[in-house]
């Protein structure tokens, strides 16, 4: 949340169950209680970056073209309510990575091909690759806010607002059921269309 990031060494997935923020890192999640009631005192709201995570996801969904199932995974994440950045695998990050270390290298392994790294994120050239499916989106911070803020009114007057009542001060906690269940719907589809296709 904010600039306040997990650390990745703290990660257990068992934690995401265990705290309000579907959290994996557990000394986060406790700074968040104190950081979020914080930020509602003040009036005020953050954004945050939700990552979603599909295991067991086959090889071969999607197409390189059209159906992109890495396109249509961010197209679907993008119509989350104030979601305004989407990436996959590592996403922006790999702007700053050489072409050898983002490249996703692989070895014969016991039961087959074996990835070494997952930068790609589970797709390659919009196709699945048989590893976890991983989808990072931003969520922006709520604009409805008891701070005023300006604006104008109907008739085109300079005036201020403040948003009273209910009050979340991060929504990006209520998107992370929805982001996992448009993972699971765009998922869903590339089966049926594989299904559709090939039988």
């Amino acid at each position: 949340m904010g600039s306040h990031k997990i650390d990745r060494a703290n990660w257990d997935w068992a934690e995401v169950e265990r705290n309000p923020f579907f959290c994996p890192d557990a000394v986060k999640a406790k700074f968040f209680e104190e950081y979020l009631d914080d930020i509602r005192k003040k009036g005020s709201s953050i954004g945050a970056v939700i990552e979603v995570v599909a295991e067991g996801v086959p090889a071969g969904l999607g197409a390189p073209i059209y159906g992109k199932l890495d396109s249509d995974l961010a197209s679907a994440m993008m119509s989350i309510n104030a979601v305004k950045g989407v990436e996959i695998g590592a996403g922006f990050g790999a702007a700053e990575l050489h072409g050898e270390e983002n490249a996703d290298e692989m070895r014969m392994g016991n039961n087959g091909p074996t990835f070494l790294s997952n930068h790609a994120g589970g797709i390659l050239g919009g196709i699945s690759t048989g590893q976890a499916v991983v989808a990072r989106f931003a969520v922006k911070p709520t604009s409805s806010i008891l701070t005023p803020r300006k604006t104008i009114d109907k008739s085109g007057a300079d005036t201020d607002i403040s948003t009273k009542g209910r009050h979340d001060p991060c929504v990006g906690i209520r998107a992370v059921p929805v982001g996992e269940a448009m993972m699971a719907c765009v998922i869903a589809d590339h089966v049926l269309r594989h299904r559709g296709q090939v039988g």
